[in-house]
């Protein structure tokens, strides 16, 4: 990482004064919430079983044509008749734990790390409640397949979960049986995610899917320490993800090419970035790598800067849904500031919505909480 570059930049930021009061508060709401888990609620449509997240495809429909038939696809267009439960509750929790450990790392306060903890066990350790390692049963296809491969994308949310673990384990709140069951967990997600087929096809997807499953399993390998994995994931990054999905001028071709290029660059970019900054250290400098024809992560911050300033010059076509709930608070422009010294990414993050409630923008919007991925001292 360009680590003084970010040191320069940082020592400008007080996230502390910009955060307190946002997650203090929204902690303060979720102590006492109730636990939701895949198993409160079982669709009957799941090939699966009651431990199994189960979610059906965005963009298929019922056939008019031939209404009891197989679905078919309407890119970009979300299907609210979809099975939503088990997005529902990941996101949901993806919000309480992330939020508890930020306030917890922000006061010191144990009674949010306790809260933080309850929904974790229930979720990844407690037989009756937890969810299986495995995302076979993902964004399934009523009449066409039980599950795919890019219902993987699903468990982005449980990034910044897998974070706000790292930072519970790193402040010495976990231990025993909590500490070795989560960890487990997530090393069994991770042998899942690299190994299984739905997994290896989904990491050679090559849109913003490969790109999020790369941020998985290096947050997840992270988290255990899997430093195989971290390593493989830099190489997938300077070799497939960079060179493949990036032009020359910096912008996404492949998300340009989607009926809702805006928010897909948007998410790609925010996304990349992460991997970016989880793949970075003192020995690995993905910030400043470019491929021999020029591409960088840099010149894809500096691509997409302008329209997130200003929307209105976007120079592409409308997404056709949700176009209008775009820019929020987006990472990239708080780890790119950051780590490329660029002070008007961090005050223009700063100028966003860090809280949109709209469905579909926090379903494209994993990470919430700079408390748990910005040290600051």
């Amino acid at each position: 990482m360009a680590c003084g570059a970010e040191h320069r930049a940082a020592s400008t930021l007080d996230l502390k004064e910009i955060e307190y009061d946002r997650v203090s508060q929204a902690a303060d709401r979720y102590l006492g919430t109730a636990v939701v888990t895949v198993t409160d609620t079982v669709s009957p449509r799941s090939a699966g079983g009651p431990h199994d997240y189960y979610s059906e495809g965005d963009y298929w429909w019922p056939d008019p044509e031939n209404p009891g038939g197989p679905y078919i696809r309407r890119d970009g267009r979300s299907n609210p008749d979809n099975f939503l439960a088990h997005r529902q509750a990941m996101r949901r929790l993806s919000k309480i734990v992330p939020t508890l450990v930020s306030a917890f790392k922000l006061t010191g306060k144990e009674r949010y790390a306790d809260e933080a903890i309850r929904h974790l066990h229930a979720w990844f350790i407690d037989e009756k409640t937890m969810m299986n390692p495995n995302l076979q049963y993902s964004q399934a296809i009523m009449g066409r397949n039980e599950g795919r491969s890019i219902g993987i994308i699903d468990t982005i949310h449980l990034v910044e979960v897998a974070q706000a673990v790292r930072v519970l384990n790193s402040m010495g709140y976990l231990s025993g049986e909590n500490q070795s069951a989560l960890l487990g967990w997530f090393s069994a997600y991770l042998d899942w995610l690299t190994t299984s087929k739905f997994g290896i096809e989904e990491k050679m997807h090559g849109n913003n899917h490969s790109t999020a499953w790369a941020l998985q399993a290096s947050a997840f390998a992270r988290l255990v320490g899997n430093q195989e994995i971290l390593e493989a994931c830099r190489s997938l990054y300077k070799g497939t993800l960079l060179p493949e999905q990036v032009a020359e001028d910096g912008s996404f071709p492949r998300e340009l090419d989607r009926t809702k290029p805006y928010g897909y660059s948007l998410f790609n970019l925010d996304v990349m970035t992460s991997l970016v900054h989880i793949i970075s250290d003192d020995n690995h400098d993905l910030w400043t790598y470019q491929t021999e024809d020029g591409k960088s992560i840099g010149k894809v911050l500096e691509f997409m800067y302008p329209y997130i300033e200003d929307k209105s010059e976007w120079p592409y076509r409308e997404d056709v849904m949700y176009y209008d709930q775009w820019p929020v608070r987006h990472p990239a422009l708080l780890f790119g500031g950051l780590a490329l010294d660029r002070p008007r990414y961090i005050a223009l993050w700063n100028s966003l919505n860090p809280d949109p409630e709209f469905p579909e923008i926090v379903r494209n919007f994993p990470i919430r909480q700079p408390i748990l991925w910005i040290e600051q001292h």
